[in-house]
């Protein structure tokens, strides 16, 4: 991997910027509205384009509906189709939280309890809008689920089970694709497949706020660095929330209560979002993708993603698709 970007040991870059901060990396304070979308460059999108071979199409959303009941606490929609018997219909979407299934979480979803939302760009000027039609790309996934189990040591799904920098650094060497500046890593844990074995009795215990755990990476300082010496232009998880879960199972939230710069180690999105600008994506669905990728060795495609032309939208489905 080559880039010209600094390392994360060098941030920031820019006088008056947070610790840890990608804040004037691409233009002035208060001005950047894509983060790590910017490495999705023409000439990077045109390359990626070359990794077309087979025509194979893997669409990365998941059914609308699931999970069912949706996680944290958040409502159900209802779905209701209007108009005439044999004539012309409508979708009416009820209570529909754009984060209740797949989703990108935009930059103003999460903000840093000290510095506020990302390159102090006010709230109110981001939106996912400006997502709209600027991802496409490489992406790489990482089989971390399959890598795992193949260790003898499967990941546990209904526990905080850490993907720790060296473990993901491991399980990419070994699938022998190398992971470039401006890629999308996409991150196959395993946990849809094993939601989706859950009967509904299972499914509504997952979506009970208290109490709940699933794997993801481990927050804190060495993974920041790891994902932001990658440069990459984005990270997406099958889990609900690609770090692990429930916070503060390996730093105790009343010590970022008491140095609020210390809440990336409880909850790594206050420094993903609003420090370092890198999209978060959040229950994708890989298994297919995945099938292929084993099947053939290879863990690069062709990765294109559209969501909403929402103005001032938190965050959206992605629209997201792989080609190979």
């Amino acid at each position: 991997m080559t880039s010209e970007l600094p390392s994360y040991d060098e941030l920031p870059v820019t006088p008056g910027a947070p610790p840890g901060s990608s804040w004037g990396v691409w233009g002035e304070i208060g001005t950047d509205v894509l983060g790590c979308l910017n490495l999705l460059t023409p000439e990077r999108v045109a390359r990626a384009a070359s990794l077309v071979r087979r025509g194979r199409v893997f669409g990365l959303d998941l059914d609308a509906t699931l999970p069912s009941p949706p996680l944290f606490g958040r409502p159900p929609f209802r779905h209701e189709v209007v108009g005439k018997i044999g004539g012309s219909h409508d979708d009416l979407l009820h209570d529909w939280n754009t984060q209740s299934s797949s989703q990108w979480d935009g930059f103003r979803h999460v903000a840093h309890p000290l510095y506020g939302h990302y390159g102090g760009v006010p709230d109110e000027e981001h939106g996912i809008q400006h997502w709209h039609g600027r991802i496409a790309g490489r992406c790489v996934l990482v089989d971390f689920g399959r890598w795992r189990e193949a260790q003898g040591r499967p990941l546990a799904y209904d526990e905080p089970d850490p993907i720790t920098p060296g473990e993901l650094r491991a399980c990419v060497e070994d699938q022998a694709t190398p992971i470039e500046a401006g890629d999308v890593v996409l991150l196959r844990t395993g946990w849809l497949s094993w939601y989706r074995t859950l009967d509904e009795s299972g499914r509504a215990a997952v979506a009970r706020p208290d109490g709940f755990a699933a794997p993801g990476l481990r927050p804190g300082q060495d993974m920041l660095r790891l994902l932001w010496d990658l440069h990459i232009a984005a990270v997406a998880g099958d889990n609900p929330g690609v770090e692990v879960l429930p916070l503060g199972v390996f730093t105790d939230r009343s010590v970022a209560r008491e140095d609020k710069t210390r809440w990336p180690d409880v909850f790594m999105h206050t420094a993903l979002l609003p420090l370092l600008g890198m999209p978060l994506g959040e229950l994708f669905d890989l298994d297919e993708l995945a099938e292929d990728c084993a099947a053939t060795g290879t863990y690069e495609a062709f990765f294109t993603s559209s969501p909403l032309n929402m103005p001032q939208g938190v965050a959206s489905p992605p629209g997201a698709v792989a080609i190979r």
